[in-house]
């Protein structure tokens, strides 16, 4: 089934076109590598995907239900409010920077959406939060305060949190990046067990190894465009284009 479908996106910041045209589309139990250079527009693309930035004009439908598409004038137009509310809940996003509420608990953290939100039952928000933290390895953590918890613990709290809303796809924005090498394996280690329980995944990411092995299909992003997508070998072991091989020499130096 078609979880995500985004069709001729374009997104501009005041005269600077950021996404150029870009379709992407994924499916249950799919996970797709976005990789490419910096400022290629990976992170521009994933909040457009999740609401947080609204397109110029394009079209971004979830499970064949069109949340914005363009319209007469040649501009996106979005379903009111209350529809993109529920479109929003279709998505998690994990950011690099883990985002927790500093002065919230754990447990409150990956709580207070659901209940508000949701409308989930606190016993309920809570078993699944304690279910969650327990998957990730830090069960004995839930009282805890994001500045008592490592990098790799925190980021592990915001995955979590982010699976509390029950999303149908997540997508993850360089999960690693804020992380030092240890702690990258902690992280990867967690999102290449989602990978196995065929959770849909859209992860922009410099781990190229990580990339290579836990992928269905890559996307190299660059200048606010799709150079090449494919199957993770033919992509990292035979690229065809001539911009793709130039950004994956660098990481085989």
């Amino acid at each position: 089934m078609n979880i995500l479908s985004m069709q001729n996106i374009r997104k501009s910041f005041a005269d600077n076109e950021i996404l150029k045209g870009i379709s992407l589309s994924v499916d249950s139990g799919e996970v797709v590598s976005i990789i490419g250079p910096s400022g290629s527009g990976k992170s521009t693309l994933l909040r457009c995907a999740t609401f947080l930035e609204m397109i110029d004009s394009g079209e971004i439908c979830y499970m064949g239900k069109c949340a914005a598409r363009t319209e007469a004038g040649g501009k996106a137009v979005y379903v009111p409010p209350r529809q993109l509310r529920a479109f929003r809940s279709c998505c998690g996003l994990v950011f690099q920077q883990f985002n927790l509420f500093p002065h919230y608990s754990v447990l409150k953290n990956l709580t207070d959406a659901p209940v508000q939100v949701l409308g989930c039952s606190r016993e309920e928000a809570e078993a699944r939060a304690m279910e969650l933290l327990g998957k990730m390895g830090i069960a004995d953590k839930a009282a805890s305060y994001p500045c008592q918890l490592s990098g790799g613990q925190q980021q592990r709290v915001a995955i979590a949190r982010a699976l509390a809303m029950k999303p149908e796809i997540l997508f993850f924005d360089e999960p690693t990046s804020a992380l030092d090498p240890e702690l990258t394996g902690e992280v990867l280690k967690v999102i290449r067990q989602l990978a196995e329980e065929k959770m849909t995944m859209v992860v922009v990411t410099h781990e190229m190894p990580f990339a290579r092995a836990v992928s269905n299909r890559v996307i190299f992003m660059a200048d606010g465009g799709i150079v090449e997508q494919g199957d993770p070998l033919a992509v990292f072991d035979d690229p065809q284009e001539e911009r793709t091989r130039q950004f994956l020499r660098v990481f085989d130096r």
